[in-house]
């Protein structure tokens, strides 16, 4: 369905897709603050750094523009997207995305072998990074091992920056008794909240604009109003009922998003619509109500 409204806005590819893309990552004031933590904290060796926020405020798109934009040269970076990862499994990839030995079934080899790397990467000049996403689910036993791995350093500096991202869950885990050597090694923190309604309506126009062309469509400020009541400001429910928006435009030959087909939009997406869209596209492809045989 977004492959037809694509075509009648003259988008290049759907504007509103809830896949984490850093090309289409917008930089509201949060989020250029949440990356100048990063930034700082990997510039400074600062070992552990938090980030968290909630469900769909941009985390993972955020992490992913931040280790794209390293310089390559001078970093050595790895992602963990795999919550479900016992203390031996996570060696096992943390090595694996560096490159390195990983199958052995010995932790302390695993250890040894990583521990090298991180000291030749040192005398290179080089900084590593490790970045664990959805870091609210992992086992205690798991971070447990992470700091651990924090351990791993000379006299004078952490041969590794481990950034630990997760929902607001993660700052309840790490408070935990059994945590406390982790949580107190924690030196940069960050909280990424949702965006405010000047900064919505801008994302709005961002994706648009690098979907297609500015203007491909338009939003009314009933609408966006109406978006923004729904979503709080939460990229990805944004992107949900504005993609949804849109091909209820599309249904009505509308280049212009109103607050009534907003409000239909929050509807059909918060499972309160009265009909489904599905009868509408439809008869706005065949020109009439779809028969159904038996």
């Amino acid at each position: 369905m977004p492959a037809m409204y694509c075509e009648f806005y003259g988008f290049r590819e759907s504007p509103f897709t809830i896949t984490p893309n850093p090309r289409f990552l917008f930089m509201s004031e949060q989020h250029r603050e949440a990356y100048a933590h990063l930034l700082y904290a990997v510039d400074n060796r600062a070992g552990f750094v938090e980030l968290t926020g909630e469900v769909g405020t941009g985390k993972t798109t955020l992490l992913r523009t931040f280790l794209n934009r390293l310089d390559q040269e001078g970093h050595r970076t790895a992602l963990i997207f795999n919550p479900c990862l016992s203390d031996l499994e996570l060696l096992k990839s943390v090595n694996r995305e560096f490159g390195l030995v990983w199958e052995s079934e010995s932790r302390v080899e695993l250890l040894q072998v990583l521990n090298a790397f991180l000291l030749e990467q040192k005398q290179a000049g080089r900084s590593v990074v490790l970045v664990m996403d959805e870091a609210q689910n992992l086992p205690i036993e798991v971070l447990e091992q992470i700091r651990l791995i924090s351990n791993l350093e000379t006299e004078t500096d952490k041969l590794i920056q481990i950034v630990l991202s997760g929902q607001p869950e993660l700052l309840s885990v790490l408070g935990r008794k059994e945590l406390r050597q982790l949580n107190q090694r924690i030196t940069v923190r960050y909280h990424l909240l949702p965006m405010d309604f000047d900064s919505t309506h801008s994302y709005i126009d961002h994706r648009m604009e690098l979907a297609g062309c500015y203007r491909a469509a338009e939003f009314s400020k009933a609408a966006l109003k109406q978006i923004y009541r729904f979503s709080g400001g939460v990229p990805r429910l944004v992107n949900v009922v504005c993609d949804r928006a849109l091909l209820i435009g599309f249904t009505e030959e509308a280049r212009t998003i109103t607050g009534s087909m907003a409000a239909q939009a929050v509807a059909e997406v918060g499972g309160r619509s009265p009909y489904g869209l599905a009868a509408q596209v439809l008869r706005r492809l065949t020109g009439g109500l779809p028969r159904w045989r038996s």
